[in-house]
């Protein structure tokens, strides 16, 4: 290289480290008053202010006379002063001096490298005032300003400010956890009649539910006189519980410990060993999340853990636990199902609100539902909620999964998509109307999630066709609920997955005609006894409900079914009581039903339409007939179920309860075999356990 480029370089290089030394030295930067904006170079105009404060502010009594003044202050990050130390003749002095500095106004902070730091000045002031001297002054008091450095110590950490715990999440957007013994509490008064609300589409947040019911008011009738740390913990407060200014968090362990016995099985003993975590917290007025850990292991009473095994996913796991997930084995007879749940809302408007969530959600006013229920295990999913008017109109996309042998390609599950519409509209004060449409479709060829599908206003049916005639499966449904009164109301669905108008002419019962129905009625406060809830229900859904000319694309998620618990092929009614008192409840539930199963006993294959995952046009397992068709075909069984629960809540914030339940199970099929035995159940529990959402037992 010659050797005048290499003196261009070392010249370059130096000029440049020059400038750079020179552009640090100058990168600090002192506070700045409103008044020192228009020359923000000017670093006496900082203490110039202050000096002017002084002389304009100070009591006049004490400046007459010969004195000075030395004070050690502070500029923090959000331009506030804090007066760290005064020198000065009397304590009357030190006292204005406060006063005084209690008068400036807030600044822009100081600054080191472009960014705002904690910085620490001396003042010293000289009595009396002198305008001849002023610049000296100004000059004196830079000289001792303390060099801003980004190692100074801020004060950021000490100035948070934790306020008392008020139960911020009752007024939050926070999701409810969805529980039939929890929703309840306040179910009376969501039904009164006039109420603009919209009760079906579940769960509610504590906004939507706090226009009628006061939690506050309930929580506190319910709070124990508990003064010490551990009591408040125990039976009143969240384990972890903090406020601050807009923002709110709060954490309880989960836990759900119960043993029991099944007197008809050779096991010794039922039980469930659940550890786990609860987290909910809020982000001003707006963003709410809570998330959700379990880690369980259980055995099961022997109907239970027979119809988890038969829902079993391909790749070697015993079995999936209905509600909660894929269970691996745990020591010989017992399983081990983890299960998360997690949810984060932005409520943009009192008209509009977006989840990102992992759960399940649920439409409907009664104890099942035809359309979409919640005894699936958790899946991920996008929501959408716009409130206004009369109307409230919910939009959402599901990610789901099949874990069939037949739809597992190299050891992963295929990968479904479900998306929702649901339009609830209070015609009257008395009468809600609602509208459902639904289409589950897969990820086959590449298609992943179909952009087709996300418009939230076309009829899915329309999309269907368009992309093409098998490309996905669609229902539609419709809700319903009158309230006669705020004591009594009823409702009902109606769900068509599949619809010959001309074969319901010919009233042959054809197959074809795939819907199904629900009819129900509560009455609240049932003779006048405050928190009695008496609930009927009738449901039925025909054959190869739910199913679909693919597997893949029928309405399940993880085996289980996205909309009435039982699948298809069945007739069931229902009916539950539900009481409490301050801290006590009780619930009874008798449940008789018939189911149509195919037979296992090598007769025949026939598929007769109750299992979801038999393509309702196979080749293998073809239809027994085309008309005819009618709930309950095939092998019917006579199921008849009564359940009864008692118990006390320790705990309303983390909802913790201690309980006793007994279930008796008739299993009566027509045609039994050693595959398919009939059976009589008395299963008897006691346990604590933290509600959080419903698992159902009743199959």
């Amino acid at each position: 290289m010659p050797r005048n480029d290499m003196k261009k370089i070392l010249s370059t290089i130096v000029i440049l480290f020059s400038l750079s030394v020179f552009s640090q030295n100058n990168s600090e930067k002192l506070p700045i008053f409103e008044n020192c904006k228009a020359k923000p170079e000017d670093d006496t105009c900082f203490f110039a202010t202050i000096q002017d404060n002084f002389k304009q502010n100070f009591n006049k009594q004490y400046t007459a006379e010969k004195s000075t003044i030395i004070a050690l202050f502070a500029v923090d990050t959000l331009g506030k002063f804090d007066l760290l130390y005064i020198d000065a003749a009397s304590d009357e002095i030190k006292n204005e001096t406060k006063r005084v500095f209690s008068l400036l106004p807030t600044v822009e902070p100081a600054t080191y490298n472009g960014k705002k730091v904690y910085a620490k000045y001396t003042l010293k002031v000289n009595f009396p005032f002198s305008d001849d001297d002023r610049t000296k002054k100004i000059a004196e008091n830079a000289y001792h300003t303390e060099k801003i450095t980004a190692q100074t110590e801020l004060k950021e950490f000490d100035d948070i400010v934790y306020k008392k715990f008020e139960n911020p999440q009752f007024k939050s957007g926070l999701n409810i956890p969805f529980n039939h013994q929890k929703y309840a509490e306040f179910e009376a008064y969501m039904n009164q009649v006039g109420a603009n609300n919209h009760t079906a589409e579940k769960p509610y947040s504590y906004q939507d539910v706090a226009r009628y019911y006061d939690f506050e008011k309930n929580f506190q009738a319910k709070a124990m006189k508990k003064t010490s740390w551990f009591g408040r913990k125990i039976w009143n407060e969240n384990l972890v519980q903090m406020q601050g200014d807009g923002y709110w968090f709060l954490m309880n362990l989960i836990l759900d410990m119960r043993g029991g016995k099944d007197f008809d099985s050779e096991l010794q003993n039922t039980f469930v060993n659940t550890r786990g975590l609860n987290i909910q917290a809020g982000l001003g007025k707006n963003i709410t999340f809570t998330t959700s850990i379990y880690e369980s292991q259980g055995r099961f009473a022997d109907y239970y853990n027979a119809y988890a095994v038969s829902l079993k996913p391909s790749g070697g796991n015993p079995a999936t636990v209905p509600g909660v997930g894929i269970a691996k084995q745990f020591r010989t007879d017992a399983f081990d199902f983890p299960m998360a749940e997690a949810n984060i809302k932005f409520t943009a408007s009192r008209f509009f609100d977006v989840q990102l969530g992992y759960g399940r959600n649920f439409i409907g006013d009664g104890y099942r539902s035809i359309i979409q229920g919640d005894a699936t295990s958790p899946y991920p999913f996008i929501k959408f909620n716009t409130t206004f008017w009369k109307i409230k109109y919910t939009n959402t996309y599901m990610f789901l999964r099949d874990i069939t042998p037949e739809n597992t390609a190299e050891g992963t599950y295929a990968s479904k998509y479900m998306a929702n519409h649901y339009l609830s509209y209070n015609l009257t004060k008395k009468w809600n109307l609602g509208l459902f449409e639904s289409v589950v479709w897969s990820n086959t060829n590449g298609r992943g999630f179909d952009p087709n599908f996300i418009n939230p206003i076309i009829f899915y049916r329309a999309v269907e066709f368009a992309s093409s005639p098998k490309s996905g499966n669609a229902l539609l449904g419709i809700t319903s609920k009158y309230k006669f009164n705020s004591k009594f109301s009823a409702y009902g669905q109606f769900l068509i997955d599949e619809f010959s108008v001309g074969d319901v002419s010919k009233g042959n019962k054809s197959w074809k005609n795939k819907f199904g129905y629900q009819i129900g009625a509560k009455y609240f406060n049932a003779f006048n006894i405050e928190n009695l809830t008496l609930q009927a229900e009738y449901n039925i859904v025909r054959p190869y409900v739910y199913s679909h000319s693919a597997t893949l694309t029928n309405y399940t998620h993880n085996n289980q079914s996205m909309g009435h618990a039982w699948g298809a092929n069945f007739k069931e009614l229902i009916g539950i009581a539900r009481y409490s008192k301050n801290r006590y409840f009780a619930q009874a539930k008798l449940i008789y039903g018939k189911k149509g199963f195919d037979y296992t006993d090598g007769t025949n294959n026939y598929n007769y339409g109750g299992n979801l995952f038999i393509p309702y046009d196979s080749d293998t397992n073809p239809r027994p007939y085309d008309e005819g068709a009618f709930a309950g075909q095939g092998n019917t069984t006579t199921i008849l179920i009564g359940d009864f629960t008692a118990g006390y809540i320790i705990n309303p914030s983390s909802n913790l309860k201690v309980f006793a339940n007994i279930i008796h199970r008739s299993f009566d099929p027509t045609k039994a075999s050693p595959t398919f035995e009939k059976s009589n159940t008395t299963w008897v529990s006691v346990g604590i356990s933290t509600d959080l959402f419903n698992w159902y037992f009743d199959y």
